[in-house]
């Protein structure tokens, strides 16, 4: 919690802070957003960070070995988590166009037309220039809840990203609530589930502090999943596509919630597929229909899923494929990026859809196997999509934390998501093409891995001689 509570402080100066802080400017704490004041908030952030990554290891072995439950682990999501709800936005600015997208939803315009620009308001201001101009990607429920948040707080920035951040933390709260009944699915350990999930760094600083709505479309995708497993279809798969009217991704797992249902139900194997199908549309098309009509807006928001191409790094296969294709061939002959970039981007959709139907159809028994290549197909959209940030991989993680984790995939879950959490300035900038921090971020990621199963991999301390 100590060091929680270092990166929320750090983060008043390092932080994606507000261009004018009204809590700040003209005060004698301001020179921590500048020169050696900005150093020392940064310095005192990464400390933070250092000591969270540290406790969650500490705690993973903990739980590796029996030594705590998931009692413990509960406990230390809490402590963790509430410090990190009033901290300034951490490592993303995106929590800032949602409250501008708000704004403009309250204002009676449509934010699947226009973007963040029209506005001209202290919200619109702090959004990135990436997005100024961007029409809203976010389904309707999200829509009316950041509609809703900016109308609480009278369209105050701070005050809008306390509320939505609580706002979010039901994500994490039904996040919690789920996992300890998925493992009884799906044969994982709930404390295990908790801490490979609930408790990752991963998920608090970049879900909590970065204040991402992909915790509230895991949080009720969980809790979609636990439903159907309990044999609650219809709830389930309605709960489920709520998930999907806060983020498009989580339709990902509907297909493969179908054959769950499907199996269960009674006749030949195409009868069963034939009912669920249906079954499963039914419910999709009236919640969605009712969630749509209720917001006011329309299905603007699934062609303006399109834009988050503009990103571009490495971490999105084919983008890293086009980018490298482009370099080389570049060296030799002047040649534009577009079509280098469009061509691997259509190559690794097409890739993911193979992949997609490949897992489906090998999911035709339901069960726990039709969750497990859920996850699969989540984790191949989150590398084969055009774009891909850190906690894209909170989805895949999420719907494989109750599964039985190896000693082997805990130390690899362990590294990938303290690298995951790393590759990220805590301003919002990326830090994928900074090779030098890159190796460092490697190095800690590595410590950590091993740090898993052995107390003290470098031996530093007599108290492991």
């Amino acid at each position: 919690m100590a060091g929680v509570m270092l990166v929320a402080l750090g983060g008043t100066g390092a932080g994606a802070i507000l261009k004018r802080d009204p809590l700040l400017a003209d005060t004698s704490l301001s020179w921590i957003r500048y020169g050696h004041g900005h150093d020392l908030a940064t310095a005192v952030l990464y400390i933070g960070l250092g000591m969270v990554i540290w406790s969650w290891i500490r705690l993973g072995r903990m739980v590796r070995n029996g030594h705590v439950g998931s009692a413990a682990v509960l406990t230390a999501i809490v402590a963790w988590t509430l410090p990190l709800l009033f901290a300034p936005p951490l490592f993303s600015k995106d929590i800032y166009s949602y409250l501008a997208q708000g704004q403009i939803a309250l204002n009676g315009l449509d934010p699947y037309s226009v973007g963040p620009a029209v506005l001209q308001s202290p919200l619109s201001d702090n959004v990135s220039w990436v997005w100024q101009n961007t029409p809203a990607p976010y389904g309707p429920l999200f829509l009316m809840l950041a509609e809703g948040v900016v109308w609480s707080t009278g369209a105050s920035v701070i005050g809008g990203v306390v509320v939505m951040r609580f706002v979010l933390a039901c994500g994490l709260f039904l996040l919690c609530w789920a996992l300890p009944g998925l493992t009884r699915h799906l044969g994982g350990r709930p404390a295990t589930a908790l801490w490979v999930a609930a408790a990752n760094p991963l998920m608090l600083v970049h879900l909590i502090g970065g204040a991402h709505n992909d915790l509230l479309m895991v949080g009720l995708l969980a809790a979609g999943v636990l439903l159907v497993l309990d044999r609650r279809h219809v709830l389930g798969l309605a709960v489920v596509t709520l998930a999907f009217a806060v983020k498009a991704t989580a339709a990902v797992a509907l297909p493969f919630l179908i054959l769950v249902w499907a199996r269960r139900l009674h006749g030949s194997r195409t009868a069963q597929l034939g009912k669920a199908i249906a079954g499963g549309v039914a419910v999709f098309v009236a919640v969605f229909a009712a969630t749509t009509l209720v917001s006011g807006l329309d299905l603007g928001w699934i062609p303006a899923l399109s834009s988050s191409s503009t990103i571009v790094n490495w971490l999105s296969l084919p983008s890293a494929v086009g980018d490298f294709a482009h370099t080389v061939v570049d060296s030799f002959v002047r040649v534009e990026p577009g079509w280098f970039m469009t061509i691997a981007r259509g190559l690794g959709s097409l890739l993911l859809v193979y992949i997609a139907w490949r897992q489906w159809w090998a999911a035709q028994d339901g069960g726990p196997d039709a969750v497990r290549r859920a996850a699969i197909t989540m984790l191949a959209v989150a590398l084969l999509s055009p774009a891909t940030l850190p906690w894209y991989f909170s989805w895949p993680l999420v719907m494989a934390a109750a599964f039985h984790w190896s000693g082997t995939a805990l130390k690899a879950g362990a590294f990938f998501s303290v690298w995951m959490l790393l590759v990220t300035y805590p301003n919002g900038d990326t830090a994928l093409y900074s090779w030098g921090y890159l190796a460092c971020t490697a190095l800690v990621s590595a410590l950590a891995c091993a740090s898993l199963t052995r107390p003290d991999p470098l031996k530093l301390s007599s108290r492991y001689t």
